[in-house]
This record gives structure tokens, sequence and C-alpha cells, in this order.
């Protein structure tokens, strides 16, 4: 167990600057890499501002030239915004680092959070982050009118949902009952010391993620608590339960470095590494999981 503190760094009309957040990560990551300050998590909302992980492809980002930010985190392109709250766990973990068990911490910290208002989500193996699982594809609505084999994001690899407005936008996916992402998860490793982290949509425009291919995921979008429940949650309601859950599951966390099992290869010079969670909900085929160097 260990000492866990959280900075609320500004909300609402004192929203922080994505660059602004970013800085003070670094200075906070420094300080916990010296131990001179404890584990800490720094809980803010941000003005709108779309940033790309290092596995982002150029066919991901705007087609209008909005401006996107290069970040050195894991995974691939999403938005932060007004109604987003976001969080960055700054927290020293043993080494060899243990990136999976550290991102399951995170998702299990957030199922709860929306748990405690009444909404049920999910793992989706193979995609990290939070989900709500959708209908299975027989129970779902068609897409204009067409029946699902017709469904042209099955049949096409180079469709795109950007060119082809609402009706298959990844805003629209709970109309659609397809999954659909609630909180996004996106860290790095530096030092042995964590930074970036979780974006739990609360009460967003989710019509931001219109413009992009959130997470480059292609067949599935994005939703949030207000939507799902049907009724408005603000941030101020989610910040104390967040904070809650998130000290339960971060500050109790029994950390353990990354099991390296020895193979007979290892004789020759490598290593294989596993690590640690259990992933549940629903398989997805080729999946793509959000990386963060250690």
């Amino acid at each position: 167990m260990s000492e866990f503190r959280f900075v609320r760094l500004g909300f609402g009309p004192d929203s922080v600057e994505y660059q602004e957040a970013w800085d003070e990560q670094r200075r906070v990551h420094a300080a916990r890499f010296a131990d001179e300050l404890p584990d800490t998590c720094l809980l803010l909302e941000h003005p709108p501002v779309y940033t790309a992980g290092r596995r982002t492809q150029d066919n991901e980002r705007p087609l209008d030239g909005t401006p996107v930010v290069d970040v050195d985190r894991g995974g691939k392109i999403t938005w932060h915004g007004p109604g987003q709250l976001v969080g960055y766990p700054i927290q020293k973990l043993p080494r060899p680092v243990d990136v999976v068990a550290h991102v399951r911490r995170l998702e299990e910290a957030l199922i709860r959070t929306c748990a405690e208002f009444g909404l049920e989500t999910s793992r989706v193996e193979g995609r990290s982050g939070v989900w709500v699982l959708g209908d299975p594809v027989e129970r779902r609505p068609a897409l204009g009118g067409l029946n699902l084999d017709f469904d042209p994001r099955l049949q096409d690899d180079e469709f795109d949902a950007r060119f082809n407005g609402p009706e298959y936008a990844p805003s629209n996916a709970g109309q659609r009952r397809e999954d659909r992402k609630i909180a996004a998860i996106g860290i790095r490793v530096a030092k042995g010391v964590t930074m970036h982290g979780f974006a739990l949509n609360v009460n967003p425009d989710n019509t931001w993620f219109d413009k992009i291919i959130p997470c480059g995921i292609r067949d599935a979008g994005v939703t949030s608590l207000s939507y799902e429940l049907g009724r408005e949650i603000t941030i101020a309601d989610v910040l104390p339960v967040a904070e809650k859950h998130l000290r339960e599951v971060l500050e109790n966390a029994e950390l353990k470095p990354r099991a390296v099992e020895k193979t007979a290869e290892t004789t020759a010079g490598s290593a294989v590494g596993t690590s640690a969670g259990t992933m549940v909900g629903r398989t997805v085929e080729n999946p793509e999981v959000e990386k963060a160097t250690a």
C-alpha cells in the first residue's frame, strides 16, 4: 500500500490547456522519480483538443486540418474537452514494470465509478479502456434500411465514417446499439513512473469525435454517462466518486514487478515477459492493444 494524493487542477471556466497540463505532468513525474512527492493523480478538464499517440495514422486524423497535438503516450488519436473528466496518475511502479496491470487497475476504478451511477460497463479483449457493450449483431437496427450483411464497414476496408454523415458517426453508436467506449486510456511509463492516463466521458458533446477515427477503431463508437443513463450527470457529480474508487484501487494495490518466465531461449539471451490482468467482456478479432513505452 502506498500513499496517493489527488490534485484538482481546474474544471469548467478554469479548465487547463493541454500543454500546461503536460508540462505539469512532467514536473510531477520528475519529482516522483526523485521521491520528492508521493504517487499523485492530476484531475482536470481540458478545453477542446485532439491528441494523437505514437501509433496514430494519417488517415485517422481530422480531414479539415483541425490542429492535433502529438504526444508521447501509447494509443492513437482521441479528443479531450468540456464534460470529460481527465486523470493523469503519476505513480512509481516496481521494475520490471507491468504496464498491463496498471491499465487494468485504471479500468477497474472507472468500471466501479460507472457502476455507482447505475451503469454496467466492461472491458473488451484486445481494446483498452472501459466499454458499454452493444447488442449482438443480429439484434442491431439496420443502417440506412439495409440489412447488416450490406454494412459497408464490413465489406470495404477503406470505408471512412468521416465521409458518410451521422448514420455512421462514432457519436451515434448508441443508436446503432454497437459497442461504445465511455473511457479511454493511454499511458506512458518512463523511469518506472507512469504518465498520461484516462478520459471518462461524463457529459461531453460527443460529435467532436466524429472528426476523427477515435482510438483508430472503425467498428465501434463513443458514449457518455449522461447519454447511457438518460439524465444529466456532471463533472462535479463524478469527481468525488472517481477519486474514491481510484484511491481504493491504486492506493491499495499490491504492486508487483512483471513476472519474467525463464524459457529455453533465456539461456540464449532472451526472456519472455508475462503481464497480470484478466480481460472480461467481448473478444474482438484482430485486436489492437494500446501500448506504452517502459
